[in-house]
Protein backbone atom coordinates (compact mmCIF):
# COMPACT_ATOMS: atom_id res chain seq x y z
CA UNK A 1 0.00 0.00 0.00
CA UNK A 2 1.31 3.59 -0.75
CA UNK A 3 2.61 5.63 1.85
CA UNK A 4 1.38 9.53 2.42
CA UNK A 5 3.33 11.89 4.52
CA UNK A 6 0.69 14.25 6.16
CA UNK A 7 1.34 17.40 7.85
CA UNK A 8 -0.31 18.37 10.85
CA UNK A 9 0.67 22.33 11.67
CA UNK A 10 1.92 24.45 12.67
CA UNK A 11 -0.89 26.13 12.17
CA UNK A 12 -3.75 23.81 12.25
CA UNK A 13 -7.05 24.05 13.84
CA UNK A 14 -6.75 20.81 16.01
CA UNK A 15 -4.17 22.62 17.61
CA UNK A 16 -3.92 25.28 20.62
CA UNK A 17 -0.38 25.97 20.26
CA UNK A 18 2.10 25.97 17.48
CA UNK A 19 3.87 22.88 17.00
CA UNK A 20 4.25 20.43 14.09
CA UNK A 21 3.83 16.66 13.23
CA UNK A 22 4.84 14.40 10.05
CA UNK A 23 2.04 11.30 10.21
CA UNK A 24 2.92 8.78 7.89
CA UNK A 25 0.00 7.17 6.51
CA UNK A 26 -1.16 3.87 4.78
CA UNK A 27 -4.91 4.13 3.52
CA UNK A 28 -6.36 5.25 6.68
CA UNK A 29 -3.58 3.70 9.49
CA UNK A 30 -0.71 6.02 10.70
CA UNK A 31 2.41 3.55 10.82
CA UNK A 32 4.71 6.65 11.96
CA UNK A 33 5.14 10.28 12.97
CA UNK A 34 8.34 12.58 13.86
CA UNK A 35 7.24 15.89 16.36
CA UNK A 36 8.91 18.74 15.36
CA UNK A 37 9.25 21.91 18.50
CA UNK A 38 10.92 25.48 18.51
CA UNK A 39 8.17 27.57 17.43
CA UNK A 40 7.44 29.67 20.31
CA UNK A 41 10.31 29.40 22.91
CA UNK A 42 10.90 32.44 24.63
CA UNK A 43 14.15 31.66 26.41
CA UNK A 44 12.53 32.09 29.82
CA UNK A 45 14.81 30.09 31.60
CA UNK A 46 18.09 32.62 30.11
CA UNK A 47 15.36 35.93 30.65
CA UNK A 48 15.20 34.80 34.85
CA UNK A 49 18.87 35.44 35.09
CA UNK A 50 18.88 38.69 34.02
CA UNK A 51 16.28 40.00 36.46
CA UNK A 52 15.33 39.79 40.42
CA UNK A 53 13.93 37.67 42.55
CA UNK A 54 10.51 39.44 42.91
CA UNK A 55 10.58 40.16 39.39
CA UNK A 56 10.38 36.77 38.36
CA UNK A 57 7.82 36.05 40.28
CA UNK A 58 6.09 37.62 37.67
CA UNK A 59 7.72 36.60 34.63
CA UNK A 60 7.28 33.23 35.31
CA UNK A 61 3.74 33.30 35.63
CA UNK A 62 3.73 33.34 31.99
CA UNK A 63 5.32 30.30 31.45
CA UNK A 64 1.66 28.80 31.24
CA UNK A 65 -1.42 30.54 30.70
CA UNK A 66 -3.56 27.76 32.27
CA UNK A 67 -1.31 26.77 35.18
CA UNK A 68 -0.06 30.23 35.70
CA UNK A 69 -0.07 29.77 39.60
CA UNK A 70 0.90 26.71 40.04
CA UNK A 71 4.28 28.14 38.68
CA UNK A 72 4.73 30.85 41.02
CA UNK A 73 3.88 28.40 43.75
CA UNK A 74 6.68 26.74 42.68
CA UNK A 75 9.43 29.23 42.17
CA UNK A 76 8.28 31.08 45.60
CA UNK A 77 8.41 28.07 47.63
CA UNK A 78 11.85 27.64 46.19
CA UNK A 79 13.45 30.66 46.95
CA UNK A 80 11.51 30.54 50.45
CA UNK A 81 13.53 27.64 51.26
CA UNK A 82 16.75 29.08 50.51
CA UNK A 83 16.20 32.20 52.35
CA UNK A 84 14.68 29.92 55.59
CA UNK A 85 11.38 31.89 55.02
CA UNK A 86 8.11 30.54 57.00
CA UNK A 87 5.19 31.08 55.28
CA UNK A 88 2.17 32.13 57.76
CA UNK A 89 -0.31 29.34 57.28
CA UNK A 90 -3.00 31.65 56.32
CA UNK A 91 -0.83 32.36 53.24
CA UNK A 92 -0.53 28.68 52.51
CA UNK A 93 -4.06 27.92 52.74
CA UNK A 94 -4.51 30.62 50.04
CA UNK A 95 -2.13 29.07 48.17
CA UNK A 96 -3.66 26.50 47.59
CA UNK A 97 -6.57 27.65 47.56
CA UNK A 98 -5.69 29.37 44.01
CA UNK A 99 -4.09 26.15 43.07
CA UNK A 100 -7.39 23.86 43.62
CA UNK A 101 -9.41 26.37 41.47
CA UNK A 102 -6.57 26.21 38.27
CA UNK A 103 -6.77 23.12 38.28
CA UNK A 104 -10.64 23.07 38.43
CA UNK A 105 -10.18 25.63 35.58
CA UNK A 106 -7.90 23.97 33.67
CA UNK A 107 -9.68 20.19 33.72
CA UNK A 108 -12.96 21.60 32.59
CA UNK A 109 -10.79 23.61 30.12
CA UNK A 110 -9.43 20.47 28.70
CA UNK A 111 -13.02 18.73 28.92
CA UNK A 112 -14.08 21.08 26.41
CA UNK A 113 -11.11 21.12 24.13
CA UNK A 114 -11.79 16.81 23.69
CA UNK A 115 -15.09 17.28 23.10
CA UNK A 116 -14.96 19.95 20.39
CA UNK A 117 -12.30 18.07 18.70
CA UNK A 118 -14.62 14.46 18.73
CA UNK A 119 -17.50 16.55 17.37
CA UNK A 120 -19.05 16.30 20.95
CA UNK A 121 -20.32 20.28 20.89
CA UNK A 122 -22.62 19.94 23.80
CA UNK A 123 -20.11 19.32 26.35
CA UNK A 124 -17.79 21.47 25.25
CA UNK A 125 -19.82 24.47 25.50
CA UNK A 126 -21.18 23.34 28.89
CA UNK A 127 -17.99 22.59 30.32
CA UNK A 128 -16.38 26.24 29.21
CA UNK A 129 -19.50 27.36 30.42
CA UNK A 130 -18.76 26.01 33.56
CA UNK A 131 -15.29 26.81 33.47
CA UNK A 132 -16.61 30.96 33.45
CA UNK A 133 -17.63 30.36 36.73
CA UNK A 134 -14.21 29.23 38.00
CA UNK A 135 -12.65 31.75 36.36
CA UNK A 136 -15.58 34.54 37.60
CA UNK A 137 -14.25 33.37 41.34
CA UNK A 138 -10.44 33.42 40.51
CA UNK A 139 -11.38 37.29 39.17
CA UNK A 140 -13.30 38.29 42.27
CA UNK A 141 -10.06 36.68 44.29
CA UNK A 142 -7.41 38.24 42.40
CA UNK A 143 -8.60 40.54 40.12
CA UNK A 144 -7.23 38.71 36.98
CA UNK A 145 -8.55 35.94 35.25
CA UNK A 146 -5.61 34.18 34.03
CA UNK A 147 -2.90 36.00 35.20
CA UNK A 148 -3.45 36.33 39.00
CA UNK A 149 -0.04 37.65 40.62
CA UNK A 150 -1.51 36.12 43.63
CA UNK A 151 1.95 34.64 44.73
CA UNK A 152 4.93 36.90 46.65
CA UNK A 153 8.10 35.51 48.12
CA UNK A 154 7.35 35.02 51.74
CA UNK A 155 3.11 34.32 51.03
CA UNK A 156 0.60 36.19 49.09
CA UNK A 157 -0.71 39.58 48.66
CA UNK A 158 -4.45 38.73 48.56
CA UNK A 159 -6.36 38.53 51.67
CA UNK A 160 -10.35 37.54 51.03
CA UNK A 161 -12.91 39.02 53.47
CA UNK A 162 -15.73 37.41 54.69
CA UNK A 163 -18.10 38.42 51.96
CA UNK A 164 -15.69 37.21 49.88
CA UNK A 165 -15.74 33.62 51.36
CA UNK A 166 -19.20 33.31 51.09
CA UNK A 167 -19.54 34.59 47.61
CA UNK A 168 -16.56 31.77 46.39
CA UNK A 169 -18.84 28.88 48.86
CA UNK A 170 -21.81 29.78 46.81
CA UNK A 171 -19.72 29.45 43.45
CA UNK A 172 -18.38 26.01 44.25
CA UNK A 173 -21.78 25.02 45.39
CA UNK A 174 -23.25 25.51 42.41
CA UNK A 175 -20.13 23.91 40.17
CA UNK A 176 -20.04 20.81 41.76
CA UNK A 177 -23.64 20.36 40.74
CA UNK A 178 -22.50 21.04 37.05
CA UNK A 179 -19.20 18.91 37.58
CA UNK A 180 -21.89 15.63 38.85
CA UNK A 181 -23.74 15.76 35.56
CA UNK A 182 -20.27 16.58 33.24
CA UNK A 183 -19.06 13.35 35.40
CA UNK A 184 -22.33 11.16 34.34
CA UNK A 185 -22.13 12.11 30.65
CA UNK A 186 -18.29 11.24 30.53
CA UNK A 187 -19.91 7.58 32.18
CA UNK A 188 -23.11 7.14 30.34
CA UNK A 189 -22.56 9.06 26.78
CA UNK A 190 -22.12 6.15 24.48
CA UNK A 191 -20.92 8.44 21.50
CA UNK A 192 -17.83 9.68 23.55
CA UNK A 193 -17.48 6.19 24.88
CA UNK A 194 -17.10 5.29 21.72
CA UNK A 195 -14.78 8.16 20.37
CA UNK A 196 -12.34 7.64 23.57
CA UNK A 197 -12.07 4.01 24.74
CA UNK A 198 -9.26 1.83 23.48
CA UNK A 199 -7.96 5.01 21.48
CA UNK A 200 -4.71 6.56 22.48
CA UNK A 201 -3.72 3.34 24.81
CA UNK A 202 -0.53 3.37 26.40
CA UNK A 203 0.98 0.89 29.35
CA UNK A 204 2.72 1.75 32.49
CA UNK A 205 5.65 0.21 31.53
CA UNK A 206 5.75 3.40 28.43
CA UNK A 207 4.39 5.89 31.10
CA UNK A 208 7.79 4.73 33.20
CA UNK A 209 9.97 4.57 30.37
CA UNK A 210 8.86 8.16 29.14
CA UNK A 211 8.53 9.65 32.69
CA UNK A 212 5.28 11.44 32.20
CA UNK A 213 3.42 11.96 35.40
CA UNK A 214 -0.23 13.57 35.89
CA UNK A 215 -3.58 12.43 34.86
CA UNK A 216 -2.58 10.04 31.75
CA UNK A 217 -0.38 8.67 34.15
CA UNK A 218 -2.81 7.66 36.33
CA UNK A 219 -4.92 6.67 33.79
CA UNK A 220 -2.52 3.56 33.74
CA UNK A 221 -2.92 2.97 36.90
CA UNK A 222 -0.06 4.38 38.76
CA UNK A 223 -1.07 5.90 42.16
CA UNK A 224 1.27 9.12 42.40
CA UNK A 225 0.54 12.47 43.13
CA UNK A 226 3.05 14.84 44.86
CA UNK A 227 0.47 16.76 46.85
CA UNK A 228 0.05 13.44 48.64
CA UNK A 229 3.40 11.98 48.49
CA UNK A 230 5.22 15.02 48.85
CA UNK A 231 2.93 17.31 50.53
CA UNK A 232 3.17 21.53 49.83
CA UNK A 233 2.10 24.78 50.93
CA UNK A 234 -1.13 23.65 52.76
CA UNK A 235 -1.76 19.95 51.19
CA UNK A 236 -0.30 18.54 54.76
CA UNK A 237 -3.35 20.18 56.66
CA UNK A 238 -6.40 18.16 53.82
CA UNK A 239 -7.83 15.65 52.68
CA UNK A 240 -8.22 14.13 49.35
CA UNK A 241 -8.43 10.84 47.21
CA UNK A 242 -5.57 10.38 43.92
CA UNK A 243 -7.95 9.38 41.11
CA UNK A 244 -6.41 6.43 39.06
CA UNK A 245 -7.77 4.45 36.39
CA UNK A 246 -6.72 1.41 35.09
CA UNK A 247 -7.87 1.70 31.03
CA UNK A 248 -4.78 3.81 29.92
CA UNK A 249 -6.83 5.20 26.80
CA UNK A 250 -8.80 8.94 26.42
CA UNK A 251 -11.70 7.55 28.16
CA UNK A 252 -9.52 6.84 31.40
CA UNK A 253 -7.73 10.06 31.46
CA UNK A 254 -11.15 11.84 31.03
CA UNK A 255 -12.78 10.02 34.05
CA UNK A 256 -9.34 11.13 35.66
CA UNK A 257 -9.91 14.32 35.06
CA UNK A 258 -13.50 14.96 35.52
CA UNK A 259 -13.16 12.87 39.35
CA UNK A 260 -10.36 15.11 40.20
CA UNK A 261 -12.42 18.56 39.97
CA UNK A 262 -14.56 17.02 42.43
CA UNK A 263 -11.63 16.17 45.05
CA UNK A 264 -10.87 19.78 44.37
CA UNK A 265 -13.72 20.93 44.80
CA UNK A 266 -13.71 19.45 48.37
CA UNK A 267 -9.97 20.61 48.91
CA UNK A 268 -11.39 23.96 48.22
CA UNK A 269 -14.43 23.25 50.86
CA UNK A 270 -11.81 22.19 53.12
CA UNK A 271 -9.67 25.15 52.79
CA UNK A 272 -12.58 27.94 53.38
CA UNK A 273 -13.27 25.80 56.63
CA UNK A 274 -9.61 26.56 57.91
CA UNK A 275 -8.85 29.69 56.83
CA UNK A 276 -7.75 30.80 60.06
CA UNK A 277 -7.50 34.59 60.37
CA UNK A 278 -3.88 35.83 60.53
CA UNK A 279 -0.79 37.37 58.07
CA UNK A 280 -0.34 36.46 54.06
CA UNK A 281 2.94 37.08 53.91
CA UNK A 282 6.28 37.18 56.06
CA UNK A 283 9.15 40.09 55.00
CA UNK A 284 11.90 38.87 52.27
CA UNK A 285 14.87 40.11 51.72
CA UNK A 286 16.69 41.22 47.99
CA UNK A 287 19.48 39.27 48.27
CA UNK A 288 19.17 35.06 48.26
CA UNK A 289 21.77 33.20 50.12
CA UNK A 290 23.96 31.65 48.15
CA UNK A 291 22.45 28.13 47.39
CA UNK A 292 20.51 25.84 45.54
CA UNK A 293 17.67 23.97 45.85
CA UNK A 294 14.84 21.65 43.82
CA UNK A 295 11.05 22.75 44.59
CA UNK A 296 8.41 20.54 42.97
CA UNK A 297 4.33 20.96 43.05
CA UNK A 298 1.49 19.07 41.21
CA UNK A 299 0.41 21.18 38.32
CA UNK A 300 -2.98 20.25 36.82
CA UNK A 301 -0.93 18.04 34.11
CA UNK A 302 1.34 16.65 36.48
CA UNK A 303 4.47 17.26 38.34
CA UNK A 304 6.55 20.57 37.90
CA UNK A 305 10.02 20.73 39.11
CA UNK A 306 12.00 24.30 39.52
CA UNK A 307 15.38 23.49 39.89
CA UNK A 308 16.94 27.50 41.36
CA UNK A 309 20.69 28.28 41.69
CA UNK A 310 22.13 31.21 44.01
CA UNK A 311 25.08 32.88 44.23
CA UNK A 312 24.23 35.05 46.97
CA UNK A 313 23.11 38.08 44.82
CA UNK A 314 19.85 39.61 43.82
CA UNK A 315 19.10 37.39 40.64
CA UNK A 316 19.14 33.60 40.29
CA UNK A 317 22.95 32.39 38.81
CA UNK A 318 20.90 29.73 37.45
CA UNK A 319 17.42 28.40 37.42
CA UNK A 320 15.64 25.48 35.33
CA UNK A 321 12.27 24.56 34.82
CA UNK A 322 10.81 20.89 34.07
CA UNK A 323 7.40 20.86 32.91
CA UNK A 324 5.30 18.33 32.47
CA UNK A 325 4.42 18.51 29.07
CA UNK A 326 7.55 17.49 27.47
CA UNK A 327 7.74 13.86 28.88
CA UNK A 328 4.26 13.74 27.68
CA UNK A 329 5.05 14.96 23.85
CA UNK A 330 8.11 12.21 24.24
CA UNK A 331 4.97 9.20 24.58
CA UNK A 332 3.01 10.58 21.54
CA UNK A 333 5.67 9.08 18.92
CA UNK A 334 4.35 5.71 20.75
CA UNK A 335 0.76 6.63 21.07
CA UNK A 336 0.36 8.17 17.21
CA UNK A 337 1.65 4.62 15.95
CA UNK A 338 -1.03 2.02 14.08
CA UNK A 339 -4.20 3.92 14.82
CA UNK A 340 -6.81 5.58 12.25
CA UNK A 341 -6.32 8.75 11.08
CA UNK A 342 -9.68 9.98 12.01
CA UNK A 343 -8.20 9.04 15.98
CA UNK A 344 -5.56 11.84 15.73
CA UNK A 345 -6.96 14.82 16.97
CA UNK A 346 -8.61 12.48 20.20
CA UNK A 347 -4.82 11.46 20.77
CA UNK A 348 -3.95 15.02 20.66
CA UNK A 349 -6.34 16.24 23.20
CA UNK A 350 -6.16 13.32 25.68
CA UNK A 351 -2.29 13.92 26.11
CA UNK A 352 -3.62 17.90 26.95
CA UNK A 353 -0.87 19.72 25.27
CA UNK A 354 1.09 22.85 26.64
CA UNK A 355 3.37 23.95 24.12
CA UNK A 356 4.22 27.55 26.13
CA UNK A 357 5.35 25.23 28.59
CA UNK A 358 7.49 23.12 27.16
CA UNK A 359 9.11 25.22 24.91
CA UNK A 360 9.24 28.22 27.21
Amino acid sequence: MTRVTIPIGPQHPLLKEPLSFMLTAEGERVVDSVLRLGYVHRGIERLAEERSWVQNVHLLERVCGICSHIHTTTYCQGVEALLELEVPPRAQMIRTLMCELERIHSHLLWLGVLAENVGFTTIFMYSWRDREMVLDIMEDLSGGRIAHAVNIIGGVRIDPDAEQLDSIRRGLDKLQQQVDTLLDVVQHERSLRVRTQHVGRTTKELVRRHCVVGPVARAVGIDEDIRRDAPYAAYDRLSFKVITESGGDVWATALVRVRETSESLSLCHQILDQLDPGDVATRAGRRVPAGEVVSRAEAPRGEVIYYIRSAGTDKPARLKIRTPTLPALSLLGEQLRDIKLADVPVVLSGVDLCIACADR
